[in-house]
């Protein structure tokens, strides 16, 4: 299905380019200009710098010359690795780099009707859920001596990766823009995919050779599915980026990984002692320069004493310049971050193997200003705010340094001081004040409309922020959810540009929960906060309604974003915007709910004599006109159901049913069943009730057990 596509700037590159042809003048862009404003907004250019078009460089120009390459990619006096490594990885994916050049055939240079050129091309970068097309024209910015300042092919006349180079610098802002960032950001904009950074555990891989496989397999079963793969080296406390290591990598790089090889050696190899079986990786280098001289780096002892047939037979070559191949056991014992680029396909028909993704956009942003009428109703909740063992880890990457590859993930780091001693001080705040009694409430002269409350260190603000429900049916599910935030590059120019430190919280919710979460309970799963442009968590989850919130680290951070989940199955994602359900045409009539009870069915026993087959069991709970039911629990005297539900109560007074029922072929039987009054406002509270009536026996009576928790539900004047 395909997607839409926006025109940055309102610029229309078959619009511009008729234009031009009836004019018979080359494109001049306006809106990118030959200033130095579109080359730098810090530093000088440099002496004697001119801006030239590719036929005032060569005679022959061409956008691709003998297709497209890895080795069409040479990093110039920009620090932009990171994007050079992402474009490296692209150009070796057809499907890939021809949505980012779209109608690469007509935008080629035509010698024989040099009238049709118009000196204007157009490029495509995926931003914030959709594709933008940036148009730009031919002038490129030319050193002295007479080459290409910035990134450059290494054939002379091929233009394709200076010219895709400058539209990424228009949509940032200027060529200076793109000084230092990450890998991760780059290939998301030029794929549409998910980049999920990867922290290697140097010390464990080097001792455990299981370890190692399982990367491995993870890294070649990505590749296998076209996912695109960056790693680098990152520089320890008081290493310098772009150092060099005595064998040769650079700390700091970005380095793409190009192919993941099994390689089984011939017996002439395995009499020099190797192993019969190799894991190995192609990696390339974006300076174009190949500078591994370790175990099977050009020329080593290695590759003698094989021939190139077998090297060719186990795919073990080297296509591009600036290409090496690594034993894995050296990779893992020098690298400490990868990336690995997902691609994600939209189609109609979905193989049971591929992602299924939904999306939403949201905004953290502060409550109206204008006088507007308050919420129809708030809730009261003496409930206690509970933390999960993930909770909010401040941190990230700061996107300074030339030709550097900026870490995803350093939150994650142990022995970092600024992010995690914030962090830790907002859990111990927490904590202190959850020993003084009842916290975690809602104040009801909060101003509920607020969408920017910070992560879950705040805690009288974190469930301000937007809420977005899905649910997990049948069984257990894999799912990937990825929170990506506006692009702020482009803000650099006037003195802004730095990320917002974001992240997420999965929370469990009840099962028949339709308005916003009031209290948190359970957390299911947590990510990292990071200043990155995306935060990715991959988890398995449990049946069930779950809330995410995405967040800023800080409360008042405003911006936009992106929340996508993929899942094997269908999962609808909608957010919430309620704080409490809307009444039905009929309810309207009735009134207002005035307490708000949460039941958490955990488990039944005792519900089959010794020696007999348990039933087929099942359990409902009633409230006024609601009823909730499990699923179904085969053969099972003692069933874990774990059932969490919250029911909005009109009548204070009336009381919760629970039923334990036995599925039968023509009909279900009651099993048993108990009755639960109450109190108005109560904090958790744990029961254990015997089952009654139904088919419960003289001496033997099963049992379950119930907590239950209340809040008084206000209604504002």
């Amino acid at each position: 299905m395909p997607e839409r596509v926006a025109s940055f700037q309102g610029q229309s590159f078959h619009k511009l380019r008729r234009a031009c042809l009836r004019r018979g003048a080359l494109f001049k862009d306006p809106l990118f200009p030959t200033t130095a404003q579109s080359l730098f907004y810090k530093r000088e250019p440099p002496p004697g710098l001119s801006w030239k078009r590719p036929r005032e460089i060569c005679k022959d120009p061409r956008l691709f010359v003998d297709g497209i390459s890895t080795r069409d990619l040479h990093q110039g006096s920009l620090g932009n690795c990171w994007m050079v490594a992402a474009i490296s990885c692209l150009a070796s994916e057809p499907s890939l780099w021809k949505k980012v050049i779209p109608d690469h055939m007509d935008q080629e240079w035509n010698p024989k009707h040099p009238d049709l050129y118009a000196g204007i091309f157009h490029f495509r970068f995926w931003r914030l859920g959709r594709w933008m097309d940036v148009v730009v024209d031919d002038r490129l910015p030319v050193s002295g001596d007479g080459v290409l300042l910035f990134c450059r092919s290494a054939t002379p006349r091929e233009f394709w990766s200076a010219l895709l180079e400058k539209a990424y610098a228009k949509l940032n802002g200027c060529y200076e823009a793109l000084e230092g960032g990450n890998t991760a950001e780059a290939l998301i904009d030029f794929t549409g995919g998910v980049s999920e950074p990867l922290s290697l555990d140097r010390e464990a891989l080097s001792l455990h050779s299981d370890q190692r496989r399982t990367l491995f397999q993870t890294l070649a079963k990505a590749h296998e599915r076209k996912a695109l793969i960056t790693c680098s080296i990152r520089p320890a406390e008081g290493e310098t980026v772009e150092s060099v290591l005595e064998c040769g990598l650079v700390r700091g790089h970005a380095y793409g990984i190009t192919a993941v090889r099994k390689a089984r050696l011939g017996e002439k190899v395995l009499k020099t002692g190797w192993m019969s079986r190799l894991l190995m990786v192609r990696m390339r280098n974006p300076w174009g320069t190949t500078d591994w001289t370790g175990a099977w780096s050009q020329g080593s002892q290695q590759w003698q004493q094989m021939s190139r047939a077998e090297r060719e037979k186990m795919g073990l070559i080297v296509r591009d310049v600036g290409e090496f191949w690594m034993d894995f056991e050296d990779f893992c014992h020098y690298f400490t971050d990868v990336v690995v680029c997902r691609l994600v396909e939209r189609a109609l028909l979905w193989p049971s193997s591929h992602w299924r993704e939904v999306r939403r956009f949201g905004e953290w942003a502060p409550a109206p200003t204008s006088p507007a009428t308050p919420p129809s109703a708030v809730l009261h909740s003496s409930h206690m705010l509970s933390l999960g063992k993930n909770n909010a880890k401040a941190g990230g990457t700061k996107q300074r340094g030339n030709r550097r590859e900026a870490r995803l993930g350093e939150s994650q780091e142990k022995d970092r001081k600024g992010g995690n001693c914030q962090r830790d001080k907002g859990v111990k705040k927490v904590r202190e004040e959850d020993d003084g009694g009842e916290v975690g409430g809602w104040e009801a002269q909060m101003d509920r409309r607020s969408r920017c409350g910070g992560c879950i260190n705040h805690r009288d603000t974190f469930l301000h922020n937007p809420q977005f429900m899905f649910e997990v049916r049948g069984k257990e599910e894999e799912v990937l959810i990825c929170l990506q935030q506006e692009d702020r590059r482009i803000r650099r120019k006037d003195g802004g540009g730095e990320n917002l430190p974001i992240g997420f919280e999965v929370l469990k919710a009840e099962v028949n929960r339709c308005s916003r979460v009031q209290c948190v309970v359970e957390q299911a799963a947590s990510s990292v906060y990071m200043d990155s442009r995306s935060v990715t968590l991959r988890g398995t989850l449990a049946p069930g309604r779950y809330v995410v919130l995405p967040t800023t680290f800080l409360p008042g951070a405003t911006g936009r974003f992106l929340l996508r989940l993929f899942s094997h199955s269908h999962v609808r994602l909608r957010e919430l915007m309620e704080d409490l359900p809307s009444p039905s045409i009929f309810q309207c009539f009735l009134p207002q709910p005035t307490m708000v009870t949460t039941v958490h069915l955990r488990r039944a026993s005792g519900l089959s004599p010794p020696k007999q087959t348990a039933p087929d069991v099942y359990a409902t709970v009633s409230c006024e006109n609601d009823t909730i039911r499990t699923r179904v629990f085969k053969a099972e005297g003692n069933p874990e159901f774990n059932l969490r539900a919250i029911f909005y109560r009109r009548y204070p007074s009336t009381h919760i049913s629970i039923e334990i029922w036995s599925r039968g072929l023509l009909w279900d039987s009651v099993l048993g069943g108990a009755r639960l009054q109450t109190a108005e406002s109560e904090r958790s509270q744990s029961h254990v009730i015997d089952l009654r009536g139904g088919q419960s026996r003289p001496g033997h009576r099963g049992c379950i057990y119930i907590e239950t928790s209340s809040s008084v539900c206000l209604t504002d004047l």
